[in-house]
């Protein structure tokens, strides 16, 4: 099931970056020891909340697929709060709403955010990872999404797995700001769910967006579209390319690899649900992130 997360950043709207940040603590090597437990630095978590019950979600796991310590996360019942999932944001969360607040500083265009986990669900809620990519307008006196990336954990992985989560771009200009979400369990825990990260990293660059975007020879039509979409890439005639498409929540719902690009290139979407989505097209000239609807 896919979660829409509403983010409020009014209160790091004006800080000003000097260079783009990596993943805070990516390695979940650096952690505080709070007494009772220890937290992860960088990563916001519910140790606070659960602590009243001496029950912790976050903890600290050994050893690491990589270095001595990785994330682990586990939804657990707390007492009189019943079972409270394990989250952990790269920034601040709402104990309250179990939402994050904020992330960290951050202008890249990566194309996708990888890792290691291991995870399992003992009810039928799975959790997730999301990673959004905003900046601050001025103008609204809002955050604007930049991109987006989300993947549903399903099924299960009992030993360390790599994962990749794509990142679909809304907008053409970079960033400042980067939130990452990670949840062992969805909108219904279940006592025990558990996700395992580790080696968190943004891979591939998409620097060549604008470029390909303004050029007024790349189109997308009919747009709307019932079944099919033309697409008109003449300036990457012959060029081998990956074609994705994301819904507004950064989920992949459609690739194709290895393609090679013509003009007017046809692609099926007659089996997509109405709605608006994003087409992601990544060849050695950059990155193309054009919105459609489909009807």
């Amino acid at each position: 099931m896919k979660k829409t997360l509403l983010l409020s950043f009014a209160f790091i709207a004006n800080f000003t970056m000097l260079k783009a940040q990596t993943i805070p603590n990516a390695g979940f090597e650096n952690w505080t020891n709070m007494g009772a437990y220890s937290n992860p630095n960088g990563w916001d978590q519910l140790n606070s909340l659960t602590n009243l019950a001496s029950i912790f979600t976050c903890e600290q796991g050994t050893p690491g697929n990589v270095g001595t310590y990785y994330l682990k996360l586990t939804s657990k019942t707390a007492g009189t709060f019943g079972v409270v999932p394990g989250v952990a944001v790269s920034g601040l969360i709402d104990v309250a709403t179990q939402q994050p607040k904020s992330g960290f500083a951050f202008n890249a265009q990566p194309q996708a955010l990888t890792g290691k986990w291991q995870h399992m669900i003992f009810g039928s809620s799975q959790g997730y990872i999301d990673v959004q990519l905003t900046k601050w307008n001025s103008t609204s006196n809002s955050r604007t999404i930049v991109a987006n990336g989300h993947v549903d954990l399903t099924g299960m992985a009992m030993s360390w797995a790599n994962f990749s989560i794509p990142l679909a771009y809304l907008e053409t200009f970079a960033p400042d700001s980067c939130i990452i979400s990670m949840r062992a369990s969805g909108n219904a825990p279940t006592n025990n769910d558990y996700l395992w990260i580790d080696e968190l990293a943004f891979t591939g660059s998409v620097t060549a967006i604008n470029k390909l975007n303004n050029n007024s020879n790349i189109s997308l039509f009919p747009n709307p579209s019932s079944s099919t979409l033309m697409i008109d890439l003449s300036i990457l005639k012959n060029t081998a390319a990956q074609i994705k498409i994301f819904d507004l929540q950064g989920q992949e719902i459609y690739a194709l690899n290895k393609l090679t690009l013509s003009a007017n290139t046809s692609i099926d979407i007659s089996s997509l649900a109405a709605g608006n989505y994003i087409l992601n097209i990544i060849s050695s000239e950059g990155l193309i992130s054009k919105k459609f609807i489909k009807n």
